[in-house]
C-alpha cells in the first residue's frame, strides 16, 4: 500500500508562506497569524512524506528478499522492494535474522553504508525493522528504528510502528500507525519532532490481499509537532483522507491544522487524482501543488 506522498521542498514551503503573507500585507496582525499555520502545514506534509517512505519499506518488503512473506504483497513488493525483477539493482544490503522460515520475531536491517542513491534520494546509515509476524496477518506488527539513517540532508530518528489491527473474521483490513520521531536538517541543525497516530481502513481491494493495484484506503487520526523555531502545532483529520494505491497523491479529505488559536485547513479535493490541495487560513484560500 503506497501511502500518500504530499512532497514539498523548502522552496515550496517558503512560497506557500509568502502567498499568505503577501495577501495580508495591510494587516501585520494577520501576517503573524497566517505565516505560522502555513509553516506548520509545510512541516506536516514534509514529515508525512518522510515517514510514508518508512512505511512503504516495512510493508513492501518482497518475499524473495525476506525468504518469506513478511510484508503485505508477497512477491510483488513495494517501496525499496519493487519485486524480484529488480532485486539485483539495489545499492544497499539486507540482513535478516533469523533466516529460518516461520521463526519470529525477525529483524530486517537495510544498510546503505556511507551513502547511495535509491528512488531519487541519497540515503546512508541503517533502517532496522523487527517483525512480530507477517504483516499481512492480523495481530502482527513491524517496529522500525534507525541507526545513523539519513535521507538527503535529513537525519531520521525515533520509532515507527505499523500493526495489523484487522478484526478477527473481518474481510476489511485495518492497520494502525504510531510515530514518535525527530528529523534533523544536518545542514543548518534545525529540527522538528512529530508524534502521529493514524488508522488506515482498506475500503477497496480487500478480496485480493496480495495484489495492491486495486487497494484504496481511508485514513483517520491526529498528529502533533514542534520545531527548533519554537513553533508547536496540532493536526487532525476531520474528513477521512482517501488514498488509492494507483494514485500518487491523496485524492480526498481534509486536515485541520492549529497553531495557538489560529486554524487552517488543507483540503485534498473531491476524489480526483491530482497534485492539488487547497489551504485555507482566516478565510483566505490558495491552491498549492503537491510534488
Amino acid at each position: 500500500m503506497k501511502m500518500y506522498h504530499a512532497k514539498t521542498s523548502a522552496a515550496a514551503a517558503l512560497m506557500l508562506m509568502a502567498l499568505f503573507v503577501t495577501s495580508c500585507k495591510k494587516d501585520n496582525t494577520t501576517d503573524q497569524l497566517t505565516a505560522p499555520v502555513a509553516e506548520a502545514t509545510a512541516n506536516e506534509v514534509d514529515l508525512q512524506d518522510a515517514f510514508d517512505d518508512v512505511y512503504d519499506n516495512a510493508a513492501g518488503i518482497d518475499g524473495l528478499t525476506a525468504g518469506e512473506d513478511l510484508g503485505m504483497y508477497g512477491e510483488t513488493g513495494f517501496g525499496l522492494f519493487p519485486g524480484s525483477a529488480s532485486n539485483t539493482s539495489r545499492c544497499f544490503t539486507v540482513k535478516i535474522t533469523p533466516k529460518d522460515r516461520g521463526v519470529f520475531p525477525k529483524t530486517v536491517v537495510l544498510d546503505f553504508g556511507t551513502g547511495c542513491v535509491m528512488n531519487g534520494h541519497t540515503r546512508k546509515g541503517k533502517i532496522i525493522t523487527v517483525y512480530s509476524g507477517p504483516l499481512h496477518k492480523p495481530g502482527s506488527k513491524a517496529v522500525t528504528e534507525f541507526d545513523g539513517y539519513q535521507i538527503d540532508n535529513h537525519r531520521i530518528m525515533g520509532r515507527h510502528e505499523v500493526k495489523n489491527t484487522t478484526l478477527p473474521g473481518s474481510n476489511q483490513r485495518e492497520f494502525t500507525r504510531t510515530i514518535e520521531a525527530k528529523v534533523l536538517n544536518v545542514n543548518d541543525q534545525s529540527w522538528r519532532t512529530w508524534t502521529a497516530n493514524t488508522v488506515l481502513k482498506q475500503i477497496e481491494g480487500n478480496g485480493t490481499p496480495l495484489f495492491p493495484m486495486d487497494d484504496v484506503y481511508q485514513i483517520s487520526g491526529s498528529r502533533r509537532g514542534e520545531s527548533s523555531k519554537g513553533r508547536t502545532w496540532a493536526a487532525e483529520i476531520i474528513n477521512p483522507l482517501v488514498k488509492a494505491f494507483t494514485c500518487r497523491w491523496i485524492s480526498k479529505g481534509i486536515i485541520k491544522i492549529r497553531v495557538n488559536d489560529t486554524v487552517g485547513t488543507l483540503d485534498y479535493g473531491n476524489g480526483t487524482c491530482d497534485n492539488e490541495a487547497v489551504l485555507t487560513i482566516n478565510g483566505a484560500s490558495r491552491t498549492i501543488k503537491l510534488r
